[in-house]
């Protein structure tokens, strides 16, 4: 197979294996049934922004040229840190993207990808959220009415559980079971007191404890782990070649290395597979 074009973040979907598809162009290849194979991909010098389409010397933010990440509210540091949500303040980049994006119910979460983190995201980024964190177990733990609320609740649980995902662990293995009902539970007591206020500060219906949502287990298409995470990189090493030996999270596990797709949205490759 060979085929050459501007690619995006793979597509996933939730099955006995996380099935994963890479879009190029406007085809959707099957990744999955490329594992054990050669992959070869060339970057061919071109990187288009995944907003507007110009053309850009420089990927921004995972994809954006500079006027679209200095101008969109997709792009704006609320996203990495919603608790700074300023929406309400009427200074929100684009507010009707804001509202469509930010003013929906938000979830936050308890995943295991690399060890338990809390996370958040919208309601309907379950379970791809999960899925791109390369997270083999998740959670839900509280439904809230926006970003800001789920940006604030988030600060509250991680004073008592770690937020970030250690990548490189992530790629070595499948993490240890934890219980995450169980944990959650010590969360809400250790938390309730903190949540409260915020509840009365938000107001009626700000928030919701979740205590009856079933974990959810996930499991990737990996044959096997690499004993060392090295990191391949187009704009150092524009051809990368390697047996696809799994995918998990946004990353192709090569034996060669390990390469995450979604930093290189926007990017125009040559792809072959033998």
């Amino acid at each position: 197979m060979q085929i050459s074009g501007n690619i995006r973040k793979m597509v996933t979907r939730l099955g006995d294996a996380v099935d994963y598809q890479l879009p190029v162009g406007d085809e959707l290849i099957p990744v999955n049934s490329l594992i054990g194979q050669n992959l070869r991909l060339e970057f061919l010098g071109e990187i288009h922004c995944i907003e507007c389409g110009r053309k850009t010397s420089k990927s921004f933010n995972q994809g954006y040229c500079y006027p679209c990440f200095r101008s969109l509210a997709q792009c704006d540091s609320c996203i990495v840190k919603p608790e700074q949500c300023h929406y309400f303040e009427g200074t929100c980049r684009e507010p009707a993207w804001g509202e469509q994006h930010c003013l929906q119910d938000h979830v936050v979460y308890l995943a295991n990808s690399s060890g338990i983190k809390v996370g958040i995201t919208r309601g309907s980024q379950i379970p791809i959220r999960w899925m791109d964190q390369g997270a083999s177990q998740a959670l839900p733990i509280l439904r809230v009415k926006n970003r800001l609320v789920s940006g604030l609740a988030e600060m509250i649980f991680k004073q008592h559980v770690a937020d970030k995902t250690a990548w490189q662990r992530m790629l070595k293995g499948e993490p240890e079971p934890v219980d995450l009902p169980a944990r959650r539970d010590a969360l809400f007591g250790e938390c309730e007191q903190a949540l409260q206020k915020l509840a009365k500060q938000q107001g009626d219906n700000s928030l919701a404890l979740l205590h009856d949502e079933p974990p959810v287990e996930i499991r990737y298409p990996v044959q096997a782990y690499p004993a060392k995470v090295a990191s391949l990189n187009f704009d150092k090493t524009p051809l990368i070649e390697g047996v696809l030996q799994g995918i998990k999270g946004q990353y192709l596990i090569l034996s060669s290395g390990v390469l995450n797709m979604r930093k290189f949205s926007g990017y125009n490759l040559k792809l072959t597979s033998s």
